[in-house]
């Protein structure tokens, strides 16, 4: 009995401990010396995301197959050059998040935009420990678990059903003068050119926007203009009923920009999903469906044919903004979706992975969303139950925790 437990431990460790010889990200193929290219005669590339995480048989029954082999499939993406789309961009600042590097740029009419690293840098989320034991490949690999295209088609999908999106673009940026300070560690990566979640300029198809501003911002408008801002809460129920479909677990409070809507002497906050990454999350092999289980990590829920744990969805977030929402708009948005994402309409949207990537997982993912569509209705009023189980906040939203805001407005967006 001691000699088979030391040895799933050794396969264990073997597992969480192995990564590729040779780690690569952003590989462009057919080029040996990516800095003899000349990107300015080329439209475009043939470029890999990364190899990070190919690994052996081993690594596949004990931490799953996952996206391993979409991450590292080529494929062909414009190369673009900042000073000469979109009326010209330049570099704001650097972006902050945990997992992918991003650049704010604007262009010369005022407008924000967003690039975001398709390669995923995951070390800030290594403790310490795991690094000491050498396991830190444990937490690395869970990114192969995010499909690194599915952001493409959530945006599709989503105009299906008339939700807004940042409108994510593929493209490959080499080095460049417009980079400036951050040419060496941004030039040359494969990103998505999206709009940014917060600015002055409307990019949408909305009417009267005065603004696009953050969670925290709109919860300081909401303490100045009071009663006279409301929230769209058709579609920001439509929003997470989507997540719901499309397997986006990942959903906090710094996820989401807000248009600013004036209509007279009121303000409607219209609600924008930034960061759709987890769309199409899978989690297979031994250790990811321990890890994932709702007694360990409630939150990590895989996209499978049915919703297995409807509270690990259920976050603050929906929680502040939603609780007081009447359960038949849960039903009637449910409904709307449920009719609009036609069979005809996801088809459509999955026409936008190339041949390459659809021809992996792109029959699979189909089905999985195709059934949960189906089912949104009774998900949506699982939803609504849960929420009326949950008390209300105590502590801030996520990302607002520095906000100097009453703290009756930290219950909720109505407790004002």
């Amino acid at each position: 009995m001691l000699g088979l437990v030391l040895l799933v431990v050794a396969i264990i460790y073997i597992s969480v401990g192995s990564k590729p010889d040779v780690i690569q990200t952003d590989i462009i193929i057919g080029a040996e010396n990516i800095d003899s290219i000349d990107f300015e005669n080329i439209d475009s590339v043939t470029v890999a995301a990364t190899t990070m995480y190919q690994g052996d048989l081993v690594k596949e029954v004990m931490q799953g197959e996952q996206y391993r082999e979409v991450w590292a499939t080529p494929v062909k993406v414009p190369v673009v050059f900042l000073d000469r789309i979109l009326g010209g961009l330049t570099v704001m600042k650097e972006g902050g998040g945990k997992q992918t590097r991003s650049l704010r740029l604007k262009n010369n009419s005022g407008t924000v935009y967003t690039l975001r690293s398709v390669a995923k840098d995951p070390d800030p989320l290594i403790p310490e420990f795991a690094k000491i034991l050498g396991i830190e490949n444990i937490i690395i690999d869970g990114v192969s678990a995010q499909h690194p295209y599915g952001a493409m088609i959530a945006a599709k999908l989503a105009e299906a059903i008339n939700i807004q999106h940042p409108h994510p673009t593929l493209v490959f940026v080499p080095k460049q003068s417009r980079l400036n300070k951050y040419n060496n560690e941004y030039g040359n990566k494969l990103y998505w050119l999206e709009y940014e979640t917060e600015g002055e300029k409307n990019w949408s198809n909305l009417e009267n926007i005065v603004e696009l501003v953050d969670t925290e911002d709109l919860q300081e408008e909401k303490v100045k203009l009071k009663e006279k801002l409301k929230i769209d809460y058709r579609a920001l129920v439509r929003n997470r009923l989507f997540d719901i479909v499309i397997g986006d677990w990942d959903r906090h409070a710094k996820q989401w920009g807000w248009f600013l809507q004036k209509n007279d002497e009121m303000f409607t906050a219209i609600p924008l999903a930034s960061d759709r990454d987890n769309a199409f999350f899978t989690i297979d092999g031994i250790l990811p469906n321990i890890i994932s289980s709702k007694n360990i990590q409630p939150r990590l829920r895989p996209f499978e044919n049915e919703v297995d744990y409807m509270p690990g969805l259920v976050y603050p977030f929906d929680i502040y903004f939603l609780k007081e929402v009447p359960k038949n708009i849960f039903v009637e948005e449910a409904q709307y979706i449920k009719t609009h994402l036609t069979n005809d309409a996801i088809d459509a949207a999955f026409m936008a992975w190339p041949q390459e990537i659809y021809q992996l997982h792109g029959e699979k993912i189909k089905e999985i969303l195709t059934n949960r569509r189906d089912d949104i209705e009774a998900y949506a009023i699982e939803f609504f139950e849960v929420l009326q189980t949950k008390d209300y906040l105590t502590e801030p939203l996520k990302g607002s925790d520095d906000s100097d805001i009453p703290a009756e407005l930290h219950k909720c967006f109505e407790c004002l």
